[in-house]
């Protein structure tokens, strides 16, 4: 009798090593998505039944029913030609009040020469050749490169990388800025066939180097726009810079009908590479590589037919009323009086904390209901009942296509990617920009996008995330529609020699030698 009771007390026992329940997890799986299903469709089951209701009733009348509610609903000519009046106004007030469409007609990515490429080893060469260097911290910049997701490809301004010491001065910097900011434009221009002179606004951003003349006036110069130009530049205002000047120019399109909106990102390398020896600050010398991007921007009506995508929604968030988060980034100069970005520890909690903010509200506008009701409802019951589960985090895969985030380093892209439970291929195009072209700050987002395109994966419909973190502290959001499907033969792209050689699998530690 022991025996038999062991024996059955054992088979009740679940198993250590038993496999999981595949059908189980399998039938939850469908189990939320009909869920979905049932609440992004509940208006049209809804109106299924009524229908069948109204049908219904409609069979049972006679002919001397419907004559006697026509004569019960005839209206004498002066109350219809009012009715008509008030509808008429009411439709020109509500187009009227409706805030312009923006679209994004093209956009253009520089790339360099292939001399300017700044290989791991290469870099490592010109940090010791300088002499600026102690031996511990050109070990903690090979740790930095090695495990960086940065590969041999990158690029850099040949007059630094042959003497930092002496070519490190503002003639070498405006010429860098000068062979970005036209190479993108000029490609711009000759994809858009747009003229110069038909461009109303310009918006042009780099963080670190904002010289006198403004870069905005340079390219006035260049390009002789026309004298009423409304003309911006945005400095100090980090990495998501580029999605501000977005916003910005999104605004400006809505009280200026009929125009062009020329947008502008870049950063300098040859005045901001860091020559000291604070860690702190020598990050950026690991991470940041030379690049830029233009964009045209139209709220004409008439360029519909021909522009890539629709600027659904830009949403800024801004931290800066924390201390910690106010600091986090920041320029200033180190014990020897040399000017860095000092990058703090807190980094990855601050960026963190802002993307919760920043995603709680482009939740409701993007996420379907049936997500925003699981969210509100694990809200509520934290909030109100105090109930101690953990809060739901919306499943955006739901709400979007694809995603760009901005490739500032592995670290970023590995804390996005586990916040928001996106899946390798999701974030591939972010991770191969930082493997290709390095952190090129806010220009780092066009050649992510660019990259979905020589793929062949923007399909007309598609909605896309542009996700940006800058200094102050800042999360910046930008969702465009693709208004057709993109033909990557068609199309002058960055990635367009070599993108056949991607997606590479990154090795968690790349050595380097030189």
């Amino acid at each position: 009798m022991a025996n038999e009771k062991e024996q059955q007390n054992l088979q009740n026992e679940p198993r250590k090593n038993s496999l999981p329940n595949f059908f189980l997890s399998v039938r939850l799986k469908y189990v939320k998505l009909g869920y979905h299903y049932l609440i992004s469709n509940a208006l049209y089951l809804l109106l299924v039944p009524l229908l069948v209701v109204l049908l219904t009733h409609l069979s049972t009348l006679t002919v001397d029913d419907v004559f006697q509610l026509w004569d019960d609903l005839r209206f004498n000519l002066v109350t219809l030609l009012l009715c008509f009046v008030s509808l008429v106004f009411t439709a020109t007030i509500f187009l009227m009040s409706r805030p312009r469409k923006v679209y994004l007609v093209n956009f253009a990515c520089y790339k360099a020469a292939p001399s300017n490429m700044c290989s791991g080893g290469r870099f490592m060469k010109l940090s010791t050749q300088s002499g600026l260097f102690t031996e511990e911290n050109l070990s903690f910049q090979k740790k930095i490169l090695e495990r960086s997701g940065i590969g041999p490809k990158g690029y850099g301004p040949n007059p630094l990388m042959d003497n930092p010491v002496e070519n490190q001065n503002m003639a070498e910097a405006w010429k860098e800025t000068r062979e970005v900011i036209v190479g993108a434009i000029d490609e711009l221009l000759d994809k858009t066939g747009v003229r110069p002179r038909d461009i109303g606004i310009l918006v042009v951003n780099s963080s670190l180097f904002n010289p006198t003349p403004s870069l905005s006036a340079m390219v006035v110069n260049r390009y002789k726009l026309r004298s009423n130009i409304l003309s911006y530049n945005l400095g100090g205002m980090g990495c998501s810079a580029g999605l501000i000047s977005i916003d910005l120019a999104k605004a400006l399109l809505q009280v200026q009908p009929n125009s062009y909106a020329l947008v502008v990102s870049t950063e300098n390398i040859t005045m901001n590479w860091y020559t000291g020896n604070d860690r702190t600050m020598l990050l950026t010398n690991c991470l940041f590589r030379m690049g830029g991007a233009a964009i045209l921007l139209s709220n004409r009506w008439s360029d519909r037919r021909r522009s890539k995508y629709e600027l659904l929604y830009s949403l800024r968030t801004h931290k800066g009323a924390d201390d910690k988060s106010y600091n986090c980034v920041s320029q200033q100069e180190d014990d020897s009086k040399r000017i860095g970005v000092k990058i703090s520890k807190e980094l990855m909690a601050v960026a963190g904390e802002a993307l919760k903010t920043n995603i709680t509200t482009l939740g409701p506008l993007v996420l379907p209901m049936s997500e925003q009701l699981l969210f509100s409802a694990t809200l509520i019951a934290k909030k109100m009942f105090k109930m101690k589960i953990k809060p739901y985090i919306p499943d955006f895969k739901l709400a979007f296509e694809h995603f760009c985030i901005h490739a500032g380093g592995r670290a970023v892209l590995d804390e996005v990617e586990k916040n928001l439970k996106l899946t390798e291929w999701l974030m591939e195009p972010s991770r191969m920009t930082l493997y290709r072209f390095g952190n090129t700050s806010s220009s780092c987002l066009w050649y992510e996008l660019a990259y979905f395109e020589a793929k062949g994966r923007i399909r007309k419909g598609d909605r896309t995330w542009q996700i940006a973190f800058g200094s102050g502290f800042k999360c910046n959001s930008a969702v465009w529609r693709a208004l057709k499907t993109i033909n990557p033969a068609n199309e002058k792209n960055p990635w367009m020699d070599e993108i056949d050689d991607f997606p590479v699998e990154v090795p968690k530690i790349c050595p380097i030698n030189f």
